[in-house]
């Protein structure tokens, strides 16, 4: 089956970096096998390219020596492995239980506006892409999300306004 994926495919893997390489066989050190540096080769190639395209999961799954199913199984399953391209900053919205009770909803209704973006988008300008997750982990503080690796809690629309106003103005500087 796998022979059949790469055959329909058009993509040919590119070449990892010199980098890539090197912080994988760095992984590699610490794994029992290579089926389990499969995550971290992931991770490795999206913190280089922003994000894993189909030539980057074949160059992974070549050089790891592992089924294109099996390592495509791992990035779809991670909802952090993006696997069509992001904005500079990504916003991860918690839509749990606990945010909606919270209002999330009517903060979600807000950033759409805001943005001009829904769940899985990118603005125009390339700066945000917005994807929800189930769980943050912080539901005494909902409602709450991420941007890149800083969590934003109690928001209201105010609060919303001013977080994206700062990752905005970082980016003019």
């Amino acid at each position: 089956m796998e022979d059949i994926l790469i055959a329909s495919s058009s993509q040919q893997p590119r070449q990892l970096s010199a980098e890539e390489i090197a912080e994988i066989e760095h992984e590699k050190t610490l794994y029992p096998d290579n089926k389990a540096v499969g995550l971290e080769a992931l991770k490795i190639v999206q913190k280089h390219q922003g994000w894993v395209s189909d030539e980057s999961l074949l160059a992974i799954a070549r050089y790891l020596d592992l089924s294109v199913a099996d390592l495509e199984g791992v990035a779809t399953f991670f909802n952090l492995v993006y696997r069509q391209p992001v904005g500079k900053n990504v916003i991860l919205f918690c839509n749990s239980v606990s945010c909606w009770i919270m209002g999330c909803e009517g903060v979600r209704s807000h950033i759409n506006k805001t943005l001009g973006v829904d769940f899985g988008q990118t603005t125009e300008d390339n700066e945000f892409t917005f994807i929800p997750v189930p769980c943050l982990g912080d539901c005494d503080r909902a409602p709450v999300m991420m941007v890149g690796e800083d969590l934003h809690r109690n928001l209201t629309n105010d609060k919303v306004d001013t977080i994206v106003a700062s990752y905005r103005a970082e980016h003019q500087e």
